[in-house]
């Protein structure tokens, strides 16, 4: 296969390997329903819904998996702090997730496996764990995973057992019932108030990290092929939930993918900092298709701002894929009859197959845009089809729609021709119309900017 990506517990780029041929299968941790999704939370899922969308279109059947957190502390707390019941919490929360991924144009899962439906499968897991010496039960307090007991403890975080002993505290619970301090829960025993289920060892809750092992091999199988999530759940939630799934003798993913996070200001951006612009107010402000191309902007692995500058630049490029269809339109060129560049594609495929080189491809597409826009100057409305024909699918690959300007409404295709015209205008040298059609397209809030490649219009 083609494809390489940068494995986290390889620590190094790999050929995607697969355990069925012309198949991949794919477990991305889903959010904890107990408040708003936040930018950050748009950045993952859009980073996989690329990569899923590309492997399909690389001619791979995809079963795409992500979980919804339904229990868990900070639901509890939400709901004990607003007076609910935690079912009221999760179904207000997650019909949000739900509806801005769908703003978003994120593809919905093949299944969403929910944390309160696998109760029983956890508990299976949990008593495999016991049974092997792997997990220890302390009345009233619930069971634990013994993270000595599991020699691969640390790998996929490349750091030792006693490493990580020393550097507790900061990312693990810290409670006096834990053989070592970096021991996690898998059961929690019942407190007051709070909701239970019934357990050989005491009513009680699911820790956070069984839920992703017992959902994952359930939907997925052993050994399935891809498991993903933000770079910030490495340590502790992934190493766990590697080390009790095969600690139990459940060979888990074959492979791990992490995507890098948003930054405010060189910190990461987080509701525990209160450092957060929500995924709502982001995709209000400057719309899905500007935030889905910011992110593929950039390499899914690396950290990145995602401000009002960073949106604002990639409206304004979604702006110049509208323009270029537009442009081609106007003069006629049916781009919807022929086929993309082999050559185009090729190098945008390249880029891709390179660990998902996202930034990279969108370079590939914005010269074809620039190609194209020169084709329409020179009126080889031929060559210029092919490559309008090259942007609007590739760009697909990457879920951004360009707008081709067949559905505009009367009042865009005013704004249309009041462009072309001013393009005509600046064309034979006659500014003073150029500035007053300028003048006209602002005073209908609109924005124009001059490029290489044409005038691009928007609404800000």
């Amino acid at each position: 296969m083609a494809v390489h990506l940068f494995d986290t517990l390889e620590r190094r780029k790999v050929p995607l390997t697969t355990g069925a041929p012309g198949s991949v299968s794919i477990y991305v941790c889903g959010p904890t329903v107990y408040d708003v999704a936040h930018v950050g939370h748009g950045r993952t899922t859009l980073v996989f819904d690329i990569i899923r969308r590309y492997l399909e279109w690389s001619g791979l059947s995809v079963r795409f998996v992500s979980n919804v957190t339904d229990i868990d502390d900070k639901i509890i707390a939400r709901a004990a702090a607003a007076g609910e019941r935690e079912h009221e919490v999760v179904a207000r929360y997650e019909t949000a997730w739900w509806d801005e991924m769908d703003r978003l144009g994120v593809r919905r899962p093949d299944a969403t496996p929910h944390a309160t439906e696998y109760v029983d499968r956890m508990l299976a897991l949990i008593g495999e764990l016991i049974a092997g010496g792997h997990a220890y039960a302390v009345p009233g307090r619930g069971v634990y995973f013994d993270v000595t007991s599991y020699g691969g403890y640390g790998a996929l975080s490349h750091r030792g057992i006693e490493q990580l002993l020393e550097s507790a505290g900061a990312r693990v619970d810290v409670d006096d019932a834990k053989r070592h301090a970096i021991d996690f829960a898998l059961w929690k025993s019942v407190k007051p108030g709070e909701p239970a289920w019934d357990s050989p060892w005491g009513p009680g809750r699911p820790g956070w990290h069984i839920e992703c092992s017992a959902m994952s091999l359930d939907l997925l199988g052993e050994g399935f092929d891809l498991h993903g999530g933000g770079h910030d759940l490495v340590f502790p939630h992934h190493e766990n939930e590697r080390a009790q799934a095969e600690a139990a003798g459940h060979p888990f993913a074959r492979h791990w993918i992490h995507s890098g996070m948003v930054e405010v200001g060189g910190q990461k951006m987080s509701k525990s900092l209160g450092n957060f612009r929500t995924l709502a107010d982001a995709l209000s402000t400057h719309g899905p298709r500007a935030l889905r191309l910011a992110v593929a902007q950039s390499h899914y692995r690396r950290d990145m701002d995602l401000g009002d500058s960073e949106l604002s630049s990639a409206a304004m490029s979604v702006a110049r894929l509208d323009a270029l269809a537009r442009r081609a339109a106007a003069q006629g060129i049916d781009a919807a009859g022929v086929d993309a560049s082999v050559e185009v594609v090729e190098a945008f495929r390249t880029e891709m197959d390179d660990d998902f080189g996202t930034h990279k491809a969108v370079a590939v597409i914005f010269e074809a845009v620039s190609a194209a826009n020169q084709a329409v100057d020179d009126h080889d409305h031929a060559r210029a089809a092919v490559l309008v024909r090259s942007v609007v699918d590739l760009a697909g690959v990457l879920g951004l729609t360009v707008d081709t300007g067949t559905g505009a409404d009367h009042a865009e295709q005013e704004i249309d021709a009041l462009v072309a015209r001013r393009d005509e205008a600046r064309n034979v040298r006659d500014f003073v119309a150029a500035d007053q059609l300028r003048d006209e397209l602002l005073a209908r809030g609109v924005v124009i900017e001059d490029t290489p490649g044409g005038t691009v219009w928007h609404r800000p």
